[in-house]
């Protein structure tokens, strides 16, 4: 079976650590051996590749084409128009991929469907570009896209439509899926497939080790993610004159860098604060083994990869009572859940946790229950069925490489 992997949310050489999970998600789908598999990631255009000029200068810099878990990946540009343009970004997006995609069916790639990630504007993308070339098109669902932009009336009405076109939908918790139940959407085709872990990369590596290594001395709280105000790491600063004998280690980057440099200033803790910066998921086995907690103090999530990523790796978590971060912290041997969003919820947090020590034992055979396999074989499944009913005569007659039903891409 061939598939066509679509999203913005990719990784690229200019930033590896783009949307990682989407690349996994591929990497657990070719390791079945039943699949075969190109990806279409567009990133924005941006006339000036280099890094002095942020976020988009950095995008600049990926090539139009490199290999990536051993799979060919086409970085199209697009055009996109920040917060004026959010309402033409779908058509943007598929105006963009048309033509690789166009060349792919030309030189032989005659992929059976498209798997999209992220509902807006990547979902709407790709059926767009499904009914172009005449391909069923499989969306997931993974957090913003519904528990934020769905809330927008133009993106609402486009992710409907996107929706009702789509072969299936995926969400990776059932949080979002019953948020699009309440919005309307057809139950009949949803799916809750939940995001698994790489129990091989993420396991326990000697803590003691781990801690000399990184110059860990006190009791230490981690963060992992992106430096961005929803995820709420500035409610763990903010903590931290409340917990006086902790330290916290902040990895990732992003925009609220700044802030929260000057935060930890104004609260007086910045000595206890070291921002590691971004760094490979090899390397960040390490900081989750060393850590005593993991912390999440996001306002919305839908599954939080880092969540199963430190339980693997022995850590238990403390993370906000938020859309899908209560189906992943279940039991005691996980974590603890916040009372509240806010750094009286970061202490209570703590003191909860450290008031009941499990073996990190008990927290690795936790996160051994969130296993890939039954994911990628849920999506698989999915991906047969789409195929069979959108053409049950391909397997005695070819499909047109470019049949277009007028959908709107011919202009």
């Amino acid at each position: 079976m061939r598939i066509l992997t679509f999203s913005t949310l990719f990784p690229n050489s200019a930033k590896p650590h783009h949307g990682i999970f989407t690349e996994t998600t591929l990497r657990h789908q070719l390791a079945t051996g039943e699949v075969e598999a190109k990806v279409v990631a567009p990133i924005p255009w941006f006339p000036f590749p280099s890094q002095r000029f942020g976020e988009y200068g950095t995008f600049a810099m990926a090539p139009f084409l490199e290999t990536r878990v051993g799979t060919e990946v086409y970085h199209p540009r697009y055009v996109v128009i920040p917060k004026l343009g959010t309402n033409l970004t779908p058509m943007s997006l598929a105006l963009a991929a048309r033509g690789v995609m166009g060349k792919l069916l030309d030189e032989g790639f005659d992929f059976d469907v498209i798997d999209a990630h992220y509902f807006y504007p990547d979902g709407v993308a790709a059926v767009l570009l499904g009914k172009y070339f005449n391909k069923p098109v499989i969306i997931s669902a993974l957090g913003t896209d519904i528990n934020l932009i769905m809330r927008r009336r133009i993106p609402r009405a486009m992710i409907h439509w996107a929706g009702k076109h789509a072969a299936a939908m995926i969400t990776v918790c059932d949080a979002l899926r019953n948020e699009m139940l309440r919005s309307g959407m057809d139950h009949s085709r949803i799916t809750t497939l939940r995001n698994g872990v790489d129990l091989d990369l993420f396991k326990p590596v000697d803590r003691a080790a781990a801690r000399d290594a990184l110059g860990l001395r006190h009791f230490t709280l981690l963060l992992v993610g992106h430096l961005d105000p929803r995820k709420g790491h500035a409610h763990v600063i903010s903590a931290l004159p409340g917990i006086p004998d902790a330290r916290l280690v902040i990895v990732g980057s992003g925009p609220d860098h700044k802030r929260l440099v000057s935060l930890a200033r104004a609260k007086g803790v910045a000595d206890r604060v070291v921002f590691a910066g971004a760094m490979t998921q090899e390397r960040l086995r390490d900081y989750y083994s060393a850590a005593d907690a993991l912390v999440l103090a996001s306002s919305r999530e839908g599954w939080a990869n880092v969540l199963l990523e430190a339980m693997a790796c022995g850590t238990r978590v403390i993370a906000s009572n938020v859309w899908g971060t209560p189906e992943v912290v279940r039991e005691p041997a996980a974590g603890v859940l916040m009372t509240s969003n806010s750094a009286q919820g970061v202490i209570d947090g703590v003191r909860e946790l450290r008031s009941r020590s499990p073996e990190p034992r008990s927290t690795r055979a936790y996160a051994e229950q969130f296993s890939w396999e039954a994911t990628t074989r849920g999506q698989l499944r999915l991906f047969r069925l789409a195929t069979r009913a959108a053409h049950p005569e391909k397997i005695s007659q070819p499909v047109p490489a470019h049949a277009s039903d007028g959908h709107g891409l011919d202009h």
